[in-house]
């Protein structure tokens, strides 16, 4: 995620409380999705789209931090 803003990204962890919250939100719920997809925690199709809409609302949050940090 964010690989051609690593440095940002990496600086937005360290001093944006809210960017690390968001960003590990994100990251549980990648973790959840790939499991839901392998198989190995079964779940409805409605609660995985569900996780997958609210993962990609997450990550949109993200971008919207690393630009506005970016413009400051």
């Amino acid at each position: 995620m964010f690989e051609h803003r690593k440095d940002q990204m990496e600086a937005l962890l360290k001093e944006n409380e809210e960017f690390r919250r968001l960003y590990n939100h994100h990251q549980q719920l990648e973790k959840r999705v790939i499991a839901a997809e392998n198989g190995t925690a079964p779940i409805e199709d409605l609660a995985l789209n569900k996780m997958k809409r609210e993962k990609l609302k997450t990550k949109d949050q993200l971008a919207r931090i690393m630009d506005q940090a970016q413009a400051a």
